[in-house]
C-alpha cells in the first residue's frame, strides 16, 4: 500500500510541473503593421477648382522656337554625337508651384501655391503618379484665388514638370521610319505602377518592376507591322533650366525656374498680387521643346534608333518663360 501512496504523489508531482509548464507563456511575434500603397488608377486628365472668387490661372504653352537652355539659363547645343528632336507633346503634369519675390529667395523660401500628392509606399518619398493631372498643350494646370496667396511682388516662377508623354519620329532595320511614344517620368522620383501609351496600358520591369522610379526613367511603344513593341530605360540625366545664380535648385529637382514676363510692356517684371483682385489673371506658361529629347546617335539620321543601341540622354524642358 505504501509504494501505491508514493507512486501518486509522484504523479502529483509531475502533472503539477506540467501544469506549470503550460502557463509559460511564449512570447508572442511582433506584429508588423501592413504598409497600405495607393488604390489609384490613373492620373486625371481634367485640372478641377470648384473654390470661388477670382483666380490666378496658369496654363501650358508649348514652344519649339523658344530658346534652348542649359541648367543655368545659358544657351545650350547638341554635343557631337548625340542628335535632338522636337517631341510631340500629348500631355504633361506639374507637380509643384513655386512664386518667388526675389533673387535671393531660395527654393522652398517662396509663396508654394501647389504641390502633388506624394507616397512612402516604395520606401522613400515619391511623387504619385496616379494622382498627378495630365493637361495638353493650351490647358489650364492649376488655378487658385487670389485671396489664398499672400500680397506681393513676385519675380520668380518654379514649377516641376514630373511627367511627359509624346510622340517622336524613329527609325527601325525592319521598318524603317516610323511614329513611336515616349513616356518620361522626370521628377526627382515617382511611385509607377502602370501608365498608358496609345491607349496601351504598360507596367514597369526594371529597377524592381513597379514603384518608385528615379529621375529619368523612362517607357517606349511603338507598332510594327501590327505587333507592339515596348522597352524601357533610364536617361542619365534631365535637363531643369534655372537662371536665377542666386536661387538655383538641384538637377534632380525637376524644378524649372523663369522670371514673370509683361507681355503688355514687352519685358520682364514681377506680378503683383493684392489679394483684393476683382478678375481673373491668367498666366501662360511657355516651355520650350526645342530638342528637349535628345539621345546618343551611332547611325547619324536624325531618328531615334533603340534596336541598334541607341539610348536617351536627355528629356527634360529646356527652358520657361511666365507670360501674363
Amino acid at each position: 500500500m505504501k509504494y501505491f501512496f508514493f507512486f501518486i504523489l509522484i504523479f502529483v508531482a509531475l502533472l503539477a510541473c506540467n501544469k506549470k509548464e503550460d502557463q509559460i507563456s511564449t512570447p508572442e511575434e511582433p506584429v508588423i503593421p501592413e504598409k497600405k500603397c495607393p488604390g489609384c488608377d490613373f492620373p486625371d486628365t481634367v485640372w478641377r477648382d470648384n473654390q470661388n472668387g477670382p483666380k490666378l490661372i496658369f496654363k501650358i504653352v508649348l514652344d519649339s522656337s523658344q530658346a534652348r537652355l542649359n541648367n543655368s539659363g545659358g544657351l545650350a547645343t547638341i554635343p557631337v554625337g548625340n542628335a535632338g528632336q522636337v517631341p510631340q507633346m500629348n500631355a504633361l503634369s506639374v507637380h509643384y508651384i513655386e512664386i518667388a519675390q526675389t533673387d535671393s529667395t531660395k527654393f522652398g523660401g517662396g509663396t508654394i501655391l501647389y504641390q502633388a500628392e506624394e507616397t512612402n509606399c516604395g520606401g522613400d518619398k515619391a511623387i504619385l503618379f496616379c494622382k498627378t493631372v495630365l493637361c495638353k498643350n493650351g490647358e489650364v494646370f492649376f488655378s487658385l484665388p487670389f485671396n489664398k496667396i499672400p500680397a506681393g511682388a513676385y519675380k520668380w516662377l518654379r514649377i516641376a514638370v514630373g511627367y511627359q508623354n509624346f510622340n517622336i519620329r524613329i527609325k527601325t532595320n525592319s521598318s524603317g521610319a516610323l511614329n513611336a511614344s515616349i513616356a518620361s517620368f522626370i521628377g526627382s522620383k515617382t511611385y509607377v505602377t502602370k501608365y498608358k501609351m496609345q491607349n496601351t496600358v504598360m507596367t514597369p520591369t526594371i529597377s524592381g518592376g513597379p514603384g518608385n522610379k528615379s529621375q529619368g526613367y523612362w517607357g517606349f511603344y511603338t507598332n510594327v507591322f501590327g505587333i507592339a513593341v515596348k522597352t524601357e530605360g533610364q536617361a542619365p540625366q534631365t535637363t531643369a533650366v534655372s537662371p536665377n545664380a542666386a536661387s538655383t535648385t538641384s538637377s534632380n529637382s525637376g524644378v524649372i525656374t523663369g522670371e514673370f514676363f509683361k507681355s503688355s510692356v514687352g519685358a520682364s517684371q514681377p506680378i503683383v498680387i493684392s489679394g483684393n483682385e476683382t478678375q481673373d489673371k491668367i498666366i501662360q506658361v511657355f516651355l520650350s521643346t526645342n530638342k528637349s529629347f535628345e539621345w546618343k546617335e551611332l547611325n547619324v539620321d536624325g531618328l531615334f534608333q533603340p534596336d541598334v543601341g541607341e539610348t536617351v540622354v536627355d528629356m527634360g524642358l529646356r527652358g520657361m518663360v511666365p507670360k501674363y
